[in-house]
């Protein structure tokens, strides 16, 4: 059952995230982090996303805008490195407090109150109509870049910030899959630095089964969504995703993940 999940999860959200850019780590971390600590759980999601970007690139890698990937991809790739930092920092942390439930004992950490934080966020996003319209100028995508590769390092939910600022650079629908998906590589390639030696330190506890299943699984997806996918509109998905937000980030606040 669990390898169904995360395998039908890693598809669906390939496939259906493919224009906007964002979306598959938003919903294949919340399905990891059933069936592992949070930390591993963002490190894993990582690769699955760096190897199906690494993909989206092979589909449309030849329409990059790359003035606009320096400008935003090089501050992003900065920050992630000090957002990923942070989250192995703050996963070295003893819990923040601990208690028991149904003879079950649950910790709640400083780990997962940061990420259910910026989890709640990312559901402000979408439900708030001001921000669901937000989008800034070119001038500030350093800034944005930034801001994108924090979040990523932390949780690996950049997506949603880094489509934000993007939107506004003046990209087809093509160059802008393709930048986005060059960025958030570069977020990838910073931050699975930093993650690398926790994930050594917890080779043993890693499903690699699980892992390169969630791996084929999205670039299925990607086809897919490269294909048949182009005119679907993304309101809906991204209600559903902003609903899964809510439900991670009170179970994780609350110390049930």
């Amino acid at each position: 059952m669990m390898y169904v999940l995360v395998w039908l999860v890693a598809f669906a959200a390939s496939a259906l995230t493919f224009i906007s850019g964002f979306g598959l780590g938003t919903l294949l971390l919340p399905v990891f982090a059933i069936f592992m600590p949070v930390e591993r759980a963002v490190a894993l999601t990582a690769v699955v996303h760096f190897l199906n970007g690494l993909f989206k690139l092979a589909l449309v890698g030849r329409r990059i805008d790359w003035p606009v990937v320096m400008r935003f991809g090089g501050p992003a790739l900065l920050a992630s490195l000090v957002g990923a930092w942070w989250l192995v920092a703050l996963a070295s942390r003893p819990p923040l407090f601990s208690y028991t439930w149904q003879g079950r004992l649950f910790d709640i950490t400083f780990a997962k109150l940061v990420i259910s934080a910026l989890l709640l966020v990312f559901v402000l996003v979408e439900w708030l109509p001001r921000w669901k319209r937000l989008a800034v100028p070119p001038a500030y995508m350093p800034l944005g870049g930034v801001l994108s590769g924090l979040a990523g390092g932390i949780s690996g939910m950049q997506g949603a910030l880094r489509a934000a600022f993007l939107s506004r650079a003046g990209l087809d629908k093509d160059a802008f899959v393709a930048t986005s998906a060059m960025v958030a590589c570069l977020i990838d390639v910073s931050r699975l630095g930093i993650y690398l030696p926790m994930l050594q330190r917890q080779r043993d506890a890693i499903d690699v089964p699980l892992l390169a299943g969630a791996v084929v699984a999205a670039g299925a997806g990607a086809l897919v969504g490269r294909r048949h996918l182009e005119r679907l509109t993304m309101d809906r998905v991204r209600q559903l995703v902003a609903v899964m937000l809510l439900v991670m980030a009170v179970t994780m606040a609350l110390g049930l993940l």
